[in-house]
């Protein structure tokens, strides 16, 4: 096999191993950012929620506090607006959703369905579990979940869902008396799920993956091409020429031109050195023919 080829398939094997080493780092490093982001987005989604649930339990409950006496309004209700609110975003957003998951809710469109009871049951498992985040597939895509716990530790919160007896007439008259009722302070009666869509960011990363793949393999078919212009140039070139005027030498071709290297390189040095020997065998058969 020739230098050339010896070398070409040594590059070619070290830079399969970086590459592949290299692409497998940058996968898990460009999707653990994706995941990062979509995270980000589901909290910021979340603290608004609650931001609005804050805002309706702080300003607007007192103030409808007469009016429930004679008609039920749900604006009052804190889960109620926030639902109401992340609902807005969805007309842009449509797989951003946010649930207010509740195992025994009032209003039916909160019930728990199957891996929202799973969610739910966590957290009533580990009183000291703050928040969860996991994975689902939907219809969709892939979709990321941040879920965390709804505590009742509020007390006002049992005047609407201690007993049917105690629960507000308006409230009963629009949701009847079948649900929502039988909870306990510090209960965990639910979950604020928060799921956002995986794949534009998943998309992002593979496109990035893909610019950052490229690129690498460009920059080593130019560095392949320069090494071996420079192989060949410097090395393989040089050493063929000395190669073939040695075979001339050794089959007595005394008179053949000499070969010449400027430079302080190994080439030039070997030339000098084969330049020198073959002087000194010119010279030694004179001597042998007087």
């Amino acid at each position: 096999m020739k230098l050339l080829w010896k070398f070409n398939l040594v590059f070619l094997l070290v830079f399969a191993l970086g590459l592949g080493a290299s692409a497998w780092v940058t996968r898990q490093l460009l999707q653990a950012q994706a995941r990062e982001e979509v995270i980000e987005r589901a909290r910021l989604l979340m603290e608004k929620a609650l931001a609005v649930r804050a805002y309706t339990t702080g300003q607007i409950t007192p103030l409808l506090e007469t009016q429930m006496k004679y008609s039920f309004l749900p604006q009052s209700v804190p889960a109620f607006a926030a639902t109401e609110v992340v609902a807005a975003l969805r007309g842009r957003y449509p797989d951003y959703v946010y649930k207010e998951a509740v195992l025994n809710p009032t209003n039916p469109r909160d019930r728990a369905v199957e891996w929202e009871v799973d969610v739910v049951t966590q957290f009533r498992s580990d009183l000291q579990r703050r928040e969860f985040v996991g994975e689902r597939d939907t219809p969709t895509g892939r979709s990321l979940y941040i879920a965390r716990p709804i505590r009742i530790s509020n007390a006002a919160c049992l005047r609407c869902h201690s007993t049917v007896e105690a629960a507000p007439r308006p409230m009963i008259e629009r949701y009847g008396p079948a649900n929502g009722f039988g909870w306990s302070h510090d209960e965990v009666v639910g979950a604020q799920i928060v799921s956002v869509p995986m794949a534009v960011p998943l998309q992002r990363a593979e496109a990035a993956f893909g610019v950052f793949v490229g690129s690498l393999a460009a920059v080593f078919g130019a560095v392949v091409l320069v090494l071996n212009l420079m192989l060949w140039k410097l090395v393989v070139q040089p050493v063929g020429r000395l190669s073939a005027l040695a075979d001339r030498v050794s089959l007595g071709e005394m008179e053949a031109p000499a070969f010449e290297r400027a430079g302080r390189d190994e080439i030039a040095v070997l030339a000098a050195s084969f330049g020198r020997m073959r002087r000194s065998l010119v010279e030694a058969m004179r001597l042998l023919e007087s």
